[in-house]
């Protein structure tokens, strides 16, 4: 999943103002602007570096950037969704939050602005599969193809966790962001749960580090997940996109089931559904090329950009 992380990617990138906010990114490649929109807790270097240069060799110029509250972008304030409070999702009880996915698709077009990208292809997984189902939504004019990754329409019924890892997460706890081995031992020990059949764990170990030591935001977690529960089911206004869309899942995805998926793809017209047996919440090495070859023929359904 994870892949070499070079000095390329060892912070120090440029950053924008955006939205009322500060994004640090990454901009690779020449060719057609395709934005990468990172998940929960994710970073900028979570794209894994191979899976990136499959997109540059696929004709994209590549921006990879940290959403609020993620990396080295603005931290937020005000509370989140701890993992105790896990049970309140599988109630579907009512979750407040500082900010919406909304917000964090707002920084997102920001970042174009800045960067004078009047129209990107959107890539987004998991709560950044989310985030761009939003930018297609609140900008259609921006979007030129969107590919929503291991993601769900938030109707809080489809993709939702596993109950059995839901119960896994409540037992292990909030991390202590005190404690830098314990934080790498419970962050590797999430991405085994996660994770498919490919799941290496030294690998992960040393992503995991690499991530703590860029960045360590345990509140901007919490504010994150907060928001993801605090936002609109999207299922109606997605039966509106005419946004050319690829919906990618993996089949044994325990964080967020494979019916988000399907979920998203029903609710997008004409979106194309590819899944994965051996994908887990994760992007397998062995599928980057095929992934990426479908990222590439799906913004190829787009008309030219205006």
């Amino acid at each position: 999943m994870y892949g070499n992380r070079e000095l390329t990617y060892a912070g120090g990138m440029p950053k924008v103002a955006s939205n009322g906010v500060e994004l640090e990114y990454v901009d690779r490649g020449n060719g057609d602007p395709l934005l990468l929109v990172m998940g929960l807790g994710g970073q900028l270097i979570s794209w894994p570096e191979g899976f990136v240069d499959e997109l540059i060799a696929q004709g994209f110029r590549v921006i990879a950037f940290d959403n609020r509250d993620s990396g080295l972008s603005t931290e937020m304030t005000g509370s989140g969704l701890k993992r105790r409070d896990i049970l309140k999702v599988l109630l579907r009880r009512p979750v407040t939050s500082p900010y919406k996915l909304n917000d964090m698709a707002a920084d997102a077009i920001g970042l174009l602005d800045a960067l004078a990208i009047r129209q990107a292809h959107i890539v987004g997984a998991s709560m950044g599969g989310m985030i761009s189902q939003e930018i297609a939504i609140g900008w259609p004019g921006r979007v030129q193809s969107l590919t929503s990754i291991m993601s769900n329409t938030g109707d809080r019924k489809n993709g939702m966790i596993d109950p059995k890892l839901a119960l896994k997460l409540r037992r292990q706890g909030d991390p202590n962001p005190n404690d830098r081995e314990a934080m790498i031992e419970q962050s590797v020990e999430l991405w085994k749960w996660i994770s498919g059949p490919t799941f290496d764990e030294a690998e992960a170990r040393e992503f995991t580090a690499v991530g703590i030591d860029r960045a360590l935001r345990v509140e901007g977690i919490e504010r994150q997940t907060a928001a993801i529960f605090a936002s609109r089911d999207r299922t109606a206004a997605l039966r509106l996109v005419r946004t050319p869309t690829l919906v990618v899942h993996g089949l044994v995805d325990p964080l967020v089931r494979s019916s988000g998926g399907e979920a998203t793809a029903r609710a997008i017209p004409d979106a194309r559904l590819l899944m994965f047996p051996e994908m887990g919440h994760d992007l397998p090495e062995c599928r980057w090329k095929e992934i990426a070859g479908a990222i590439r023929q799906n913004a190829d359904r787009a008309p030219l950009p205006v």
